[in-house]
């Protein structure tokens, strides 16, 4: 129990983390969206190459790169984290941190549905329900924006095609993300370096507080990512598939309370049918492993 307490902590701070990064992207303005991206795939790599060789993992990175297959698969989840996380800093820096935690809230579902459409998993009735007001929900808010909210939708694709992708590619957290990183970073290095050469980039004209701050987005990217890897090992994954929420609820309250960001009625009727669809699926999630765990207990007595 003790070790599962600490797990469940672990997991509480890496969505907190994830959840607050909406205050740490703008401090690495003026610098644009795409040179932040850059620094972050560069100085990430730095930081898990250092992590993987601290964890003596280097032998699950070899053989990573034995297999043709997996390091396809990688590089697929290289290109789409690259988006994910380039949108995600796009939006943030442009005061869109709301609808970014709208991406957040559906990815869950949408996740669900790639499972169904692409790997011919089958959905229980309530999961079709929470899906269905899920679509209800985005519809409300493209009437309400006047658009389609395309950077919540571009988030919950681009993370759930890469969560897909992990799990074909079956590989551990530190290593994958190395690879992954690695795939990209040659060209955020050839971007941030012509941008220096034009005198476009800011990484050395700010002064050192703030080239120290674009080295610190590895270690920013990290940390909540080992401690989500050590509460995976030691929780269930209905109780990560809880904690993920944290996540969202974090970022939608820093652009409603703290970015102050316009919500209007038709905005929050949206998000309330959008919550309403969660609080379905969570309930299936919470029944379904209670039904589990009747069917491990009657087939012990058996």
């Amino acid at each position: 129990m003790p070790d599962q307490r600490r797990g469940v902590l672990l997991g509480v701070a890496a969505y907190l983390l994830w959840g607050a990064f909406p205050l740490y992207w703008p401090l690495l303005e003026p610098a644009g969206a795409f040179e932040i991206l850059g620094h972050r795939m560069i100085w990430s790599l730095v930081v898990m190459a250092v992590v993987v060789v601290a964890l003596r993992r280097v032998p699950h990175l070899l053989a990573l790169l034995g297999s043709p297959r997996t390091l396809g698969i990688l590089a697929i989840a290289g290109v789409t984290i690259t988006v994910n996380w380039g949108t995600y800093i796009w939006a943030v820096n442009h005061g869109k941190v709301v609808e970014t935690s709208l991406g957040y809230f559906i990815n869950p579902l949408v996740t669900m549905l790639m499972g169904v459409l692409i790997l011919r998993e089958r959905m229980r009735s309530r999961q079709w329900a929470a899906v269905g007001i899920a679509a209800a929900a985005v519809i409300v808010l493209t009437l309400d924006y006047g658009r389609v909210p395309w950077v919540a939708l571009i988030l919950a694709c681009s993370f759930g095609t890469y969560g897909l992708a992990k799990k074909q590619a079956g590989a551990g957290a530190f290593e994958s993300i190395a690879l992954e990183t690695s795939v990209v970073a040659p060209f955020a290095l050839a971007y941030v370096v012509a941008l220096g050469a034009t005198g476009h980039g800011h990484f050395t004209t700010d002064g050192v507080g703030h080239a120290l701050l674009f080295v610190s987005s590895g270690v920013v990217t990290a940390i909540p990512l080992i401690c989500f890897g050590a509460a995976a090992v030691r929780v269930p994954m209905v109780t990560l598939g809880l904690l993920q929420y944290l996540a969202p609820i974090g970022q939608f309250a820093l652009g409603v309370f703290y970015r102050h960001e316009q919500m209007s009625a038709g905005r929050w009727v949206g998000f309330g049918i959008v919550w309403i669809a969660l609080a379905i699926f969570s309930y299936d999630m919470l029944a379904q492993r209670r039904t589990r765990g009747r069917d491990v207990v009657e087939a012990s007595a058996i």
